[in-house]
């Protein structure tokens, strides 16, 4: 499962890509807000540092398909590389889906509540499809297994569409969707630290530097 970061600030953003095996950004446009600075100026400066290679993934914000089309086109031309448009999974939004992909977009289909909505936007041709996890819990249905259905309708239908599982409030979600296979998962960086922050890994790290300076000095490690 390929591991993407969830925000728009870049020195968290490089903080991500600097100790986790991260192979994208996806921003949207709350998080984008956050910064207060220009969209573009975001965009542009995230480009810059993840490389044309990396994943980023961007949201319109026209509710019309014309207007989502048209969007799509100056984001693409704009931000360049590797790009995704997202796209709300609408009525407007699957008829965008569907053209963009005819212009040779690549397009990630995004506000996806229900395994109907995912269905219909793979139909459409969407790149990824991103079920939120936590928001779907949270109107009392089960996140985690909503993405897993999903999953498997893409694979018993021989969709190339991928999951990217979105709206994570703990590891724990994160390594079941893992465990399941789906294709990816895009989540803050306060929940990708959580992985490592374990006190039984640092006190084991601790025992064993412990053990060894008594032995051979304080301070000394294994360099000649």
């Amino acid at each position: 499962m390929k591991l993407i970061v969830d925000h728009a600030d870049l020195d968290q953003i490089k903080e991500m890509f600097e100790y986790f095996p991260v192979s994208g950004v996806t921003t949207n446009p709350t998080i984008i807000t956050r910064t207060g600075k220009d969209p573009y100026e975001v965009l542009k400066s995230i480009r810059e540092f993840i490389g044309a290679d990396a994943e980023l993934h961007a949201q319109v914000i026209s509710s019309d398909a014309e207007g989502m089309m048209a969007e799509a086109k100056v984001m693409r031309e704009t931000v360049g590389g590797n790009f995704y448009v997202k796209i709300p999974t609408t009525k407007e939004g699957l008829k965008a889906i569907k053209n963009l992909k005819k212009e040779g977009f690549k397009v990630t289909a995004t506000a996806v509540y229900t395994s109907i909505q995912a269905y219909l936007a793979a139909e459409a041709g969407a790149d990824y499809v991103a079920p939120y996890l936590n928001r779907i819990d949270n109107l009392g249905y089960d996140g985690i297994q909503t993405a897993c259905d999903i999953h498997d309708i893409f694979e018993n239908n021989g969709y190339q569409t991928k999951v990217l599982a979105a709206s994570f409030k703990n590891t724990q979600q994160v390594l079941e969707l893992a465990k399941y296979g789906v294709g990816a998962a895009t989540v803050a960086p306060d929940v990708i630290r959580n992985f490592v922050n374990n006190v039984a890994v640092d006190s084991a790290v601790d025992a064993f530097v412990k053990d060894f300076n008594a032995t051979y000095g304080d301070g000394k490690t294994m360099l000649k």
